[in-house]
């Protein structure tokens, strides 16, 4: 696995205006899903608002972005194309709108609408896997980030099924039916979501972007932890997901020791990359850096909860403080610094990829504005701590979170929202002082060009899509 990808061909993927139009709508849905938390904190939200909060920030943020950026990236990574790219456009549509009326649904407490809308979000879903699994298909040999990716889909592909009997079983009471608990169902959903699907694609991309940003090379202990971790993580999550399910205490505990085990040994070689650096920091990598720590310490508190009890409903994603720990300072940080990245670099081959060589163009890293990026981070980060301290202590009182420790928790909720208001912000400008056309052009339209780095350039969307025979589909 190079440090620097030689010959990145982003003709191999879709327009630059698929990823994006994820990447807005997942801000967009965070924000929402912010604001639905900041409701709860102060007890202004009606109907199930906390599966709504919880549905806007995973669904509407977090698989909306891995969605765009894994049909970005994955063909060009890969070095094939990408099965389809009228699916990768459709897939937006069917998740957002079918979350959309999904979460309607929940805070109007209308049960018997879940079941449809969870339909609709379940064929975007699997519209992805479909397109992506067809794609990964075409490889000859898999490297670590495609064999984390193919598990990935998987879980993808069974959670969503999962999430729509318990959407149905909201509104008809179909699991009782079927012999299993909805709190086995949930817990296995839950699992797989979070443990299956995102923290495996995070692992997996990490192991690319990890060596690329910062020129370095696994070497050493790095090699076996990776190997520990490429092993004991999916085992460990199917296990803990199956115990969940089943009810099976034991089989629980020993799939969470594994999941603990492969998150203590990635947080050291996603560290030692790091220390290992031979480029100049940047927001990405300060982000970085404190999901390495975050991480660690999720482990340190999820490790006594889950082996003493992991199949409690309060122990789903760990022990006191756990939510935000991983969410957040993992989930939410990772995203973020990969984004401070990613945007700016498909706004760069749009407007200055066949420019290198001929005239003096910016670098990737100078479209962002540095002090924005600075205030971003310093919110973001403050405001995860304030949670995770909200967590802890309202853990320690035996109350929830929003009795316990309101102030803390609505200040931490609203230095979060505004650190995502000001990410936001400066991804906006990027797009907006540097891409080749409007904002409204670049986000739904089709940009003029698309370049191939290292490779030259080639024609515009408008002229090459019909070579992609994959869009005959």
């Amino acid at each position: 696995m190079g440090a620097v990808p030689r010959g990145i061909d982003t003709a191999r993927g879709p327009p630059m205006t698929v990823p994006l139009r994820h990447f807005l709508v997942g801000i967009g849905l965070l924000c929402g899903a912010l604001l639905v938390g900041i409701g709860l904190v102060v007890d202004a939200v009606p109907g199930l608002g906390g599966l709504v909060h919880v549905h806007l920030f995973l669904v509407g943020w977090v698989c909306v972005t891995i969605m765009g950026a894994m049909t970005q990236f994955v063909p060009v990574w890969s070095g094939t194309t990408l099965r389809s790219r009228r699916l990768a456009s459709a897939q937006l549509a069917l998740v957002g709108g079918g979350l959309l009326g999904f979460a309607t649904a929940l805070a109007l407490g209308r049960l018997g609408w879940l079941a449809g809308f969870g339909a609709v979000m379940l064929l975007g879903f699997w519209a992805f896997v479909y397109n992506l699994g067809r794609t990964l298909a075409t490889v000859a040999e898999f490297d670590a980030t495609e064999r984390h990716f193919v598990v990935a889909l998987a879980c993808f592909a069974v959670l969503t099924g999962l999430g729509v009997l318990l959407a149905a079983d909201l509104g008809s009471g179909l699991l009782a039916d079927l012999g299993v608990s909805h709190a086995g169902v949930r817990g296995a959903h839950v699992t797989l979501g979070v443990f299956g699907a995102v923290l495996t694609t995070i692992y997996g991309a990490l192991y690319q972007l990890g060596t690329m940003f910062t020129q370095t090379e696994l070497r050493g202990i790095d090699h076996r932890l990776r190997a520990v971790e490429e092993v004991g993580h999916p085992v460990g999550v199917v296990a803990l997901a199956g115990g969940r399910l089943v009810g099976a205490t034991a089989l629980a505990r020993v799939g969470a020791a594994l999941v603990l085990l492969a998150a203590l040994g990635f947080a050291v070689v996603l560290a030692r990359r790091l220390v290992e650096m031979r480029v100049e920091r940047t927001p990405m990598h300060t982000r970085y850096a404190v999901v390495a720590l975050a991480l660690g310490a999720w482990v340190a508190t999820a490790a006594p909860a889950w082996l003493r009890a992991p199949l409690a409903p309060e122990h789903v994603l760990g022990g006191p403080g756990g939510a935000p720990l991983l969410l957040l300072g993992v989930v939410g940080f990772v995203i973020f610094g990969t984004l401070y990245h990613i945007v700016p670099f498909v706004v760069w081959v749009e407007r200055y990829s066949d420019r290198l060589g001929f005239e003096a163009v910016p670098m990737v890293d100078d479209l962002y504005a540095d002090r924005l990026a600075a205030a971003d981070g310093t919110l973001l980060f403050a405001g995860t701590a304030l949670l995770v301290a909200a967590d802890v202590a309202a853990d320690a009182a035996g109350t929830a979170l929003a009795v316990g420790l309101p102030g803390v928790a609505l200040v931490g909720l609203t230095l979060v929202t505004l650190g995502v208001a000001v990410f936001a912000a400066n991804a906006l400008l990027v797009i907006r002082r540097h891409s080749p056309g409007t904002l409204a052009r670049v986000a739904f339209g089709r940009p003029g060009a698309r370049r191939a780095v290292g490779g030259g350039v080639i024609d515009g969307a408008e002229k090459g899509e019909s070579v992609d025979a994959a869009d005959g589909e």
